[in-house]
C-alpha cells in the first residue's frame, strides 16, 4: 500500500518521465495526439494556442510536455500572438502592478509570463498553468528559450 500511496503523489509528467526512462509509451500530459499537436514551429521551446487554451513544451518540433490546459487573457488585457524570448525567470514574484503572486513566473513578452494561476479566472495577459505544469514549465525553459503564441 505504501508504493500506491508514492505513485499517486507523482506528477504526470513525472510518471511520462519515468515511463519514457523505462522504455514505455504513456500517452497523457507528456504526450500529444495528432488531434492535439502544437500548431508551432519546431523552433519554439515553448508553444501556446490562445484558440484551444492549450500549451505544450517542445525540443526541436517533438512535444516533450502536454497539451496541458492554460487561462490566457481577458479581452480588455489579451494575451498577444507572436513569437518572443524567455526574458527572466523568477520562483517567487510578485506582481507590482496587480499585488498578486505570480509562483515559478518565466518572463516572454514584458510582463507576461507562465505562471501558477488560476485555470477559471483570465489573466491580465499572462498564462495561467496549474502547480504541477508551472512547475515544469519553470523547471525546463531557460533564459532565450523561443516562445510562440498563435491564436
Amino acid at each position: 500500500m505504501t508504493n500506491v500511496r508514492r505513485l499517486s503523489r507523482l506528477t504526470a509528467a513525472s510518471l511520462a518521465v519515468l515511463a519514457g526512462a523505462a522504455g514505455l509509451l504513456v500517452l497523457g500530459a507528456g504526450a500529444a495526439s495528432a488531434a492535439t499537436a502544437p500548431p508551432c514551429s519546431a523552433a519554439a521551446r515553448a508553444c501556446v494556442d490562445l484558440a484551444t487554451q492549450q500549451a505544450w513544451l517542445m525540443d526541436n518540433g517533438t512535444v516533450t510536455y502536454g497539451p496541458v490546459q492554460v487561462r490566457t487573457g481577458r479581452a480588455s488585457a489579451p494575451t498577444d500572438p507572436g513569437t518572443f524570448h524567455v526574458t527572466y525567470k523568477d520562483l517567487h514574484h510578485v506582481s507590482s502592478i496587480y499585488h498578486q503572486a505570480m509562483p515559478y513566473s518565466v518572463f516572454f513578452n514584458g510582463g507576461d509570463a507562465f505562471h501558477q494561476g488560476s485555470l477559471r479566472v483570465s489573466s491580465h495577459g499572462c498564462v495561467h498553468l496549474s502547480h504541477s505544469a508551472a512547475e515544469t514549465f519553470y523547471a525546463t525553459l531557460s533564459v532565450g528559450d523561443e516562445v510562440e503564441v498563435v491564436r
